[in-house]
């Protein structure tokens, strides 16, 4: 197994550090390994203490690495937060190759082109989503690769960050003794993963609830159109479970995980547990409905501001409908309840690779799935190209040479 088959992706989150490892075999991916810690350091998905999240990060690949039985030592980080920004972009270059045929070299540089933007000093480009290009004035062009033409240009979202969160980001990653391969925008990765090209087109909201925040991307038209990020999520579900019943937040969050229910009418009321109050030493009796009652209102709520925030961006009503992602919507209500709240149609992401099969890896795959048919497929595209213009001026330059030689042996026949 060489490195080249192996692609890493590093899921840096509020609650947890997953570390998923993929393996690319007869064209598919296989997914072999998977690490996950407990996430310290981390609030609101921001990082607070590089210590402790650099301690989670190696937590997380030594476990990987334990499942597998190779070392990792590159991998792909998934970057989200309210500091993410798309700006739209227009580039312009001329086609290099003397037959006019477009090749992956010619949308390398009309991608990196419209990178030329003026940014503010504090933020930093960290990819480019293209939405359509245009070949001597034609458009809605979505691969222009093989095609002849004289001018190609690129109408994209350029996504940029604070260089505060990216380098902070890459610090802990380099502290952990990892090398950084990119950084990859989590909802591009979650979008290639979750939604189909129709979804894409029509128009689909997208909102991963993770334990710190709400991630909300909308695709219209075949790309990401916008995003934004809710500083809520399932950690607000624990902490009103905490002030319910008294009770300290990680014992909070392992009623949540075992007894959580999110529609009081689903619950049981023969479900009992027993809770540890603060300021008493004796345990006092709850039922699945109790929490109920605590949880129902919490996650209307939320959904109630997602809905709110989608409207915000222009988008009151997605064709499409919502997808679901994150490991807060695995408990058991939270679609209902989001069907309810959205008035639309909702679906829930979920892997489909065994041992993944889990809305909260849902960013880890995506990144797997989106370097493999992105990054990968262009350097690789590259190289290949790169190669065969050498080849191709070397045969040119000794097709010269011979001929001259032939001229110069006819002259003294």
């Amino acid at each position: 197994m060489s490195s080249n088959d192996i692609i890493v992706s590093l899921d840096i989150g509020t609650s947890k550090v997953r570390a998923i490892i993929g393996e690319l075999n007869n064209g598919a991916i296989h997914i072999i390994g998977v690490g996950s810690a407990d996430s310290l350091g981390i609030r609101k998905g921001a990082i607070v203490d590089i210590d402790q999240t650099v301690q989670s990060i190696r937590n997380a690949i030594d476990h990987a690495e334990r499942m597998v039985g190779i070392q990792i030592s590159e991998v792909y980080v998934g970057i989200s937060g309210n500091h993410i920004g798309l700006q739209s972009s227009h580039g312009v270059v001329a086609v290099s190759d003397e037959d006019r045929e477009i090749g992956e070299l010619d949308i390398e540089r009309v991608l990196q082109a419209s990178k030329v933007v003026a940014l503010p000093p504090e933020r930093e480009i960290i990819g480019v989503v293209p939405k359509q290009y245009l070949v001597d004035g034609l458009e809605g062009i979505q691969d222009p690769r093989g095609m002849i033409g004289v001018r190609l240009e690129v109408e994209a979202s350029i996504v940029t960050g604070a260089k505060t969160s990216i380098h902070n980001l890459i610090r802990v990653v380099e502290k952990a003794d990892l090398k950084v391969s990119g950084l990859i925008l989590m909802s591009l990765a979650a979008g290639q993963m979750c939604l189909s090209k129709d979804e894409k087109a029509i128009g689909t909201v997208l909102v991963d609830i993770g334990a710190g925040s709400i991630t909300i991307a909308v695709f219209n038209e075949g790309s990401l159109a916008a995003t934004s990020t809710l500083p809520i999520g399932g950690d607000f579900v624990t902490n009103d479970i905490s002030i319910g019943i008294r009770t300290q937040l990680d014992i909070a969050e392992k009623i949540k995980l075992k007894f959580g229910c999110a529609i009081v009418e689903h619950a049981a009321g023969d479900q009992v547990f027993k809770v540890n109050r603060i300021g008493s030493n004796v345990d006092k009796e709850f039922t699945q409905v109790d929490l109920a009652n605590i949880i129902e209102p919490r996650v209307q709520e939320i959904f109630h501001l997602v809905r709110a925030e989608v409207q915000r961006l222009g988008y009151p009503e997605p064709a499409g409908g919502y997808v679901l992602a994150g490991g807060s919507v695995t408990m058991p209500g939270v679609l209902e309840i989001a069907q309810q709240e959205l008035e639309n149609s909702v679906r829930v992401a979920i892997p489909d690779f065994i041992g993944v099969r889990d809305p909260s890896y849902v960013n880890g795959v995506g990144i797997i799935q989106y370097v493999y048919k992105y990054a990968r497929q262009r350097s690789t595209s590259a190289v290949r190209k790169t190669a065969s213009s050498k080849k191709a001026a070397q045969e040119k330059s000794k097709g010269g040479f011979m001929e001259k030689f032939k001229n110069w042996i006819s002259e003294f026949i």
